[in-house]
Protein backbone atom coordinates (compact mmCIF):
# COMPACT_ATOMS: atom_id res chain seq x y z
CA UNK A 1 0.00 0.00 0.00
CA UNK A 2 1.50 3.38 -0.97
CA UNK A 3 2.20 5.96 1.71
CA UNK A 4 0.94 9.53 1.59
CA UNK A 5 2.40 11.37 -1.37
CA UNK A 6 2.09 11.72 -5.13
CA UNK A 7 1.70 7.98 -5.76
CA UNK A 8 -1.19 7.56 -3.31
CA UNK A 9 -2.95 10.69 -4.55
CA UNK A 10 -2.37 9.64 -8.16
CA UNK A 11 -3.73 6.14 -7.59
CA UNK A 12 -6.77 7.61 -5.86
CA UNK A 13 -7.38 10.00 -8.75
CA UNK A 14 -6.96 7.24 -11.34
CA UNK A 15 -9.37 4.93 -9.50
CA UNK A 16 -12.03 7.60 -9.13
CA UNK A 17 -11.44 8.66 -12.75
CA UNK A 18 -12.10 5.11 -13.94
CA UNK A 19 -15.40 5.10 -12.05
CA UNK A 20 -16.31 8.50 -13.48
CA UNK A 21 -15.60 7.38 -17.04
CA UNK A 22 -17.99 4.43 -16.55
CA UNK A 23 -20.62 6.83 -15.20
CA UNK A 24 -20.20 8.98 -18.32
CA UNK A 25 -20.93 6.06 -20.67
CA UNK A 26 -23.72 6.97 -23.06
CA UNK A 27 -23.67 10.69 -22.26
CA UNK A 28 -21.31 11.62 -25.07
CA UNK A 29 -19.15 13.47 -22.54
CA UNK A 30 -15.46 12.94 -22.07
CA UNK A 31 -13.89 13.36 -18.65
CA UNK A 32 -12.53 16.84 -19.54
CA UNK A 33 -15.96 17.85 -20.86
CA UNK A 34 -17.56 16.67 -17.61
CA UNK A 35 -15.10 18.72 -15.57
CA UNK A 36 -15.81 21.72 -17.79
CA UNK A 37 -19.57 21.27 -17.44
CA UNK A 38 -19.27 21.03 -13.66
CA UNK A 39 -17.20 24.20 -13.57
CA UNK A 40 -19.80 25.88 -15.79
CA UNK A 41 -22.51 24.97 -13.29
CA UNK A 42 -20.44 26.57 -10.53
CA UNK A 43 -19.32 29.56 -12.59
CA UNK A 44 -20.40 32.87 -11.13
CA UNK A 45 -18.31 34.94 -13.55
CA UNK A 46 -20.48 33.99 -16.55
CA UNK A 47 -18.78 34.36 -19.89
CA UNK A 48 -15.28 33.66 -18.58
CA UNK A 49 -15.56 29.89 -18.46
CA UNK A 50 -12.51 29.04 -20.61
CA UNK A 51 -10.24 31.01 -18.27
CA UNK A 52 -11.80 29.31 -15.24
CA UNK A 53 -11.32 25.87 -16.81
CA UNK A 54 -7.72 26.63 -17.75
CA UNK A 55 -6.97 27.89 -14.23
CA UNK A 56 -8.77 25.19 -12.25
CA UNK A 57 -8.47 22.09 -14.43
CA UNK A 58 -5.28 23.00 -16.28
CA UNK A 59 -6.72 21.86 -19.61
CA UNK A 60 -4.71 23.43 -22.46
CA UNK A 61 -7.74 23.10 -24.77
CA UNK A 62 -10.18 24.89 -22.44
CA UNK A 63 -11.58 27.08 -25.21
CA UNK A 64 -12.28 24.05 -27.41
CA UNK A 65 -13.97 22.24 -24.51
CA UNK A 66 -16.24 25.22 -23.82
CA UNK A 67 -17.01 25.54 -27.54
CA UNK A 68 -17.93 21.85 -27.81
CA UNK A 69 -20.28 22.05 -24.82
CA UNK A 70 -21.77 25.28 -26.17
CA UNK A 71 -22.36 23.64 -29.56
CA UNK A 72 -24.19 20.79 -27.80
CA UNK A 73 -26.41 23.27 -25.94
CA UNK A 74 -25.03 22.25 -22.55
CA UNK A 75 -23.33 25.60 -21.86
CA UNK A 76 -24.32 29.18 -22.71
CA UNK A 77 -22.75 32.44 -21.57
CA UNK A 78 -20.22 30.58 -19.45
CA UNK A 79 -22.72 28.63 -17.37
CA UNK A 80 -24.56 25.33 -17.62
CA UNK A 81 -27.90 25.41 -19.43
CA UNK A 82 -30.98 23.52 -18.26
CA UNK A 83 -29.99 20.67 -20.61
CA UNK A 84 -26.48 20.71 -19.15
CA UNK A 85 -27.85 20.55 -15.61
CA UNK A 86 -30.20 17.72 -16.57
CA UNK A 87 -27.32 15.72 -17.99
CA UNK A 88 -25.30 16.43 -14.85
CA UNK A 89 -28.20 15.06 -12.76
CA UNK A 90 -28.05 11.79 -14.70
CA UNK A 91 -24.33 11.45 -14.09
CA UNK A 92 -24.71 12.44 -10.40
CA UNK A 93 -27.34 9.72 -9.94
CA UNK A 94 -25.05 7.11 -11.47
CA UNK A 95 -22.17 8.38 -9.36
CA UNK A 96 -24.21 8.17 -6.16
CA UNK A 97 -25.12 4.59 -6.96
CA UNK A 98 -21.65 3.40 -7.96
CA UNK A 99 -19.31 5.40 -5.75
CA UNK A 100 -21.53 6.36 -2.81
CA UNK A 101 -20.47 3.25 -0.91
CA UNK A 102 -16.83 4.32 -1.21
CA UNK A 103 -17.51 7.35 0.99
CA UNK A 104 -20.02 5.76 3.37
CA UNK A 105 -18.83 5.21 6.91
CA UNK A 106 -15.63 7.22 6.75
CA UNK A 107 -14.97 8.90 10.11
CA UNK A 108 -15.96 12.60 9.99
CA UNK A 109 -12.70 13.70 11.61
CA UNK A 110 -10.68 11.81 9.00
CA UNK A 111 -12.72 13.33 6.19
CA UNK A 112 -12.23 16.84 7.60
CA UNK A 113 -8.48 16.29 7.96
CA UNK A 114 -8.25 14.93 4.43
CA UNK A 115 -10.13 17.94 3.06
CA UNK A 116 -7.72 20.30 4.82
CA UNK A 117 -4.66 18.47 3.53
CA UNK A 118 -5.91 18.15 -0.06
CA UNK A 119 -6.95 21.82 -0.17
CA UNK A 120 -3.51 22.80 1.15
CA UNK A 121 -1.90 20.69 -1.59
CA UNK A 122 -4.07 22.36 -4.23
CA UNK A 123 -3.14 25.83 -2.95
CA UNK A 124 0.56 24.99 -2.84
CA UNK A 125 0.41 23.38 -6.26
CA UNK A 126 -1.24 26.46 -7.73
CA UNK A 127 1.57 28.57 -6.29
CA UNK A 128 4.13 26.33 -8.00
CA UNK A 129 2.21 26.52 -11.28
CA UNK A 130 1.92 30.30 -11.11
CA UNK A 131 5.71 30.51 -10.79
CA UNK A 132 5.98 28.93 -14.28
CA UNK A 133 3.87 31.63 -15.91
Amino acid sequence: MPTFGPQLIGETEKTLGAILRRNLDGTGLTEPEWVTLRLAAQNERRGDLATLVADRAHFPDAEALVAALTDRGLVADGTATDDGRALMAVVWQRTETTSGPIWDGLPADDVAATERVLNALIDRGREVISAYR
